[in-house]
C-alpha cells in the first residue's frame, strides 16, 4: 500500500523533471551575424559588466585576444584588484558557430579547469559589434553575464548610452551593471 506522502513526493518529482516548476521559456539573445576574428583580436577595455563571482575583486578589466592558426583565440584577462594587487587569467576561446564566429566557448587555464574541463567552459556571445570593431557587447545566452567593452578605456556618453540600450533590448538587467571610468 502506497501512502499519500509518497504520492505527493512522486508528483513533485514528476513536475520538477518535466519542467512544471519553470516559468515561460525565454529565447536567448541574438548574436551578430558575422565576426572577423582577426579584426576582433587585440585589446578591449571593460566599460561595464554585470556582477559575477570570478571578477568580484577586479576593478576595470582588460581583455587581450590573439587569433591562433586554428581559428581559436588566445585570451588574457587582467585587472587591478581592490586590494592593490593584480590578477590575470589565460584561456582559449573556441568558435561554436563557424557560420558567424559570434558564438564562442571560453575555457580558462587553472587547476579547476584542468581537472574538470567540461565544467569550466563558458559561453561568450558577441551580441553587438560596431562595424569599425571599436565597441562590443558580449553576453551569455542565459543573460547572467554581460560585458560592454571598447578599444579605448573610455567612450563618449552617446556611445555608452547606445551600448547600454542595445544590451537592454537584448533582455539584460542593465540596471545592475557595474560601470567603470578609466580616467
Amino acid at each position: 500500500m502506497v501512502h499519500r506522502p509518497i504520492y505527493l513526493a512522486l508528483l513533485l518529482a514528476l513536475l520538477l523533471f518535466n519542467g512544471g516548476c519553470r516559468g515561460p521559456a525565454v529565447s536567448p539573445p541574438v548574436p551578430v551575424s558575422s565576426v572577423e576574428l582577426e579584426r576582433y583580436s587585440g585589446t578591449w577595455y571593460e566599460l561595464a559588466r554585470l556582477p559575477m563571482w570570478f571578477q568580484r575583486d577586479c576593478l576595470q578589466s582588460r581583455a587581450d585576444y590573439q587569433l591562433l592558426p586554428d581559428n581559436r583565440l588566445a585570451v588574457v584577462n587582467s585587472c587591478p584588484t581592490k586590494s592593490g594587487g593584480f590578477k590575470q587569467a589565460t584561456g582559449i576561446a573556441s568558435v561554436v558557430d563557424p557560420q558567424s564566429n559570434a558564438k564562442l566557448s571560453v575555457t580558462f587555464d587553472n587547476w579547476f579547469s584542468r581537472r574538470f574541463p567540461r565544467l569550466t567552459s563558458g559561453d561568450y556571445w558577441i551580441l553587438v559589434l560596431d562595424p569599425a570593431y571599436q565597441t562590443v557587447v558580449v553576453g551569455t545566452p542565459d543573460r547572467k553575464f554581460l560585458w560592454l567593452m571598447a578599444r579605448t578605456p573610455t567612450v563618449d556618453d552617446p556611445t555608452f548610452a547606445a551600448l547600454l540600450a542595445q544590451a537592454r533590448e537584448q533582455g539584460f538587467a542593465t540596471e545592475k551593471l557595474i560601470i567603470f571610468n578609466w580616467d
